[in-house]
């Protein structure tokens, strides 16, 4: 039992003695690897950190709008519920002016039949019957307003111009009742004989109430509770607004929102402070009340601010020092992955123009070879030669035909822009070009366009009847496996460049090819340079 026991544990020493030692080897092989997992490991914890992170905030918000839904939904009811009790009293002052006999009893008595239901509560301005003419006929305290008129009030005049207006809930303004107090009214029309305009009764709400109101709210260092009319007038503000109540912002653009849509919540910056805010709105039932709170995203973050701050530097702290530790390997072996990467580039690649190598040509065509057949996709070959290149070495030198090389590589890679296409020097002054997934027709327009491109570089040719650098072009394309193979796609790019020589030169010549026509030994002579 015991030799079982320690044969086990040889078994299993060996088995991640072989792992590691693995592991080792492809660390090895790709230095990277250990640096790019170790940063993985740290992102990800970190992923996991901020993500909580911007969660604690969404959640930060989500409350701060909830609480404030339900602030907003307490003033309204309260303003709501006191509108009602006040439309109730009026209600009682307009069916008891209209009462002829009321006017024919004493004053006391009169003053108890139209004002009995109408409360004293010390936010009140008081209640008045107002005549047709404008002039107070009856108050609530008995005193005497000689001379003081209310025809030019709005309350007023909207009851005079309707019988249909009902509750009316005027602007703010200063009573000349009340020896200028800041004053909402709210009136009723008083019909007389027959729908006739027989004055207004009238019920004064002082700006106090309203301001009371709001102060028992904590909106936060840069937050801000407002009630406002319907057309963007100002009735009371937290913290008072510097324009005072009345101040009309209709032509705000948090406004704009508000007046619209019954109630909502929604983020912008505030045109006044330029803050962001969480504005919150509702309108108060049927009337033209509007109220708003708007915490200020600071202030409802800065709790949540503090507490991520901390927990970035952890995180920072503790996921640096993880990357740090994970690239040490790596960086010891950087210089010996550049160097074998710059090996293996340069045995794929040609020296002087950069393109890829013939080497790397046909590993390249045999794998989109495959990959076509396998797939039943289309695939186009290129092939390019320089019209009368011998011609331009012998009159300008071998270096001015290697810039030419140079610059027909560089035009050809330019109009192969997709990552799968494959552009390469397929030796001397010949290249080709891969098109995987390509048909025929776009096949040539590449070529046409490269075609163009070169010659619109006017590099000056006297050897050659164009007196200037072209290229002749062969195009081709198949659809694996009714081709034989890639080699014989390619020889037909070729026969068809030499068809493109013999027919002129600076022209493309294109072909769809079915496998069953070209062989490479029947790709013809090469063109005389």
């Amino acid at each position: 039992m015991a030799r079982r026991v320690l044969s086990l544990r040889h078994r299993a020493r060996r088995w991640l003695f072989a792992r590691g030692k693995r592991a080792t080897r492809f660390i090895g092989n790709y230095p990277f690897f250990g640096g790019l997992a170790g940063t993985l490991v740290a992102t990800v914890m970190a992923g996991v950190t901020f993500a909580a992170i911007y969660s604690g905030r969404a959640e930060e918000l989500r409350h701060a709008a909830e609480n404030s839904r339900n602030i907003v939904r307490i003033v309204s009811s309260d303003i709501a519920r006191n509108v009602e009790l006040y439309d109730l009293a009026l209600q009682a002052v307009v069916t008891g002016a209209q009462q002829p006999l009321t006017w024919t009893l004493p004053e006391a008595l009169r003053q108890q039949v139209l004002f009995n239901r109408a409360t004293a509560a010390s936010s009140l301005g008081g209640a008045y019957v107002i005549g047709s003419d404008g002039h107070v006929v009856a108050s609530q305290s008995g005193e005497a307003a000689i001379g003081i008129a209310a025809s030019d009030r709005d309350y007023f005049l909207a009851q005079a111009r309707s019988p249909d207006t009902g509750l009316f809930i005027s602007k703010p303004y200063r009573s000349r009742l009340r020896g200028g107090v800041l004053t909402v009214g709210l009136s009723r029309r008083i019909g007389g004989r027959e729908g006739t305009f027989a004055g207004v009764a009238l019920l004064g709400v002082r700006i106090e109430y309203f301001d009371h109101l709001l102060a028992r709210i904590d909106v936060g260092r840069h937050g801000g509770v407002f009630i406002l009319m319907q057309d963007g007038t100002m009735i009371a503000s937290k913290p008072a607004d510097p324009r005072g109540a009345g101040a009309n912002y209709a032509d705000s653009s948090s406004f704009g929102r508000m007046a619209k849509q019954a109630a909502g919540t929604y983020t912008g910056r505030s045109p006044i402070d330029g803050r962001e805010h969480i504005y919150t709105w509702e309108h108060v039932g049927a009337t033209p009340l509007i109220v708003a709170i708007a915490p200020a995203v600071d202030d409802v973050l800065a709790p949540w601010r503090r507490r991520a701050w901390f927990a970035i530097a952890m995180t920072a702290l503790f996921g640096g020092a993880w990357v740090i530790v994970s690239w040490v390997l790596a960086f010891a072996l950087r210089d010996k992955v550049v160097a074998e990467g710059e090996l293996m580039r340069l045995a794929v690649t040609d020296p002087l123009t950069g393109l890829a190598n013939r080497r790397a040509l046909d590993r390249r065509l045999a794998s989109e070879w495959r990959r076509a057949a396998r797939e039943h996709e289309p695939l186009a070959v290129l092939f390019f030669d320089i019209d009368h290149f011998k011609r331009f070495n012998d009159t300008y030198g071998h270096a001015a035909g290697d810039e030419v090389l140079t610059l027909v590589a560089e035009r050809i890679a330019a109009g192969t822009r997709r990552a799968a296409d494959m552009a390469a020097r397929y030796g001397g002054e010949e290249f080709t070009v891969v098109l995987p997934g390509m048909e025929l027709a776009s096949a040539v327009k590449v070529a046409e366009k490269i075609r163009k491109r070169i010659e619109a570089a006017n590099l000056a040719h006297d050897g050659s009847s164009f007196g200037r650098v072209t290229v002749s072009v062969g195009c081709t394309s198949c659809n694996p496996p009714q081709g034989g193979s890639a080699a014989k796609l390619l020889a037909a790019a070729d026969h068809l460049l030499y068809d493109a020589k013999e027919g002129g030169r600076n022209q493309v010549k294109a072909q769809q090819w079915s496998g069953d026509g070209v062989e490479p030994a029947e790709a013809g002579p090469p063109a005389a340079a």
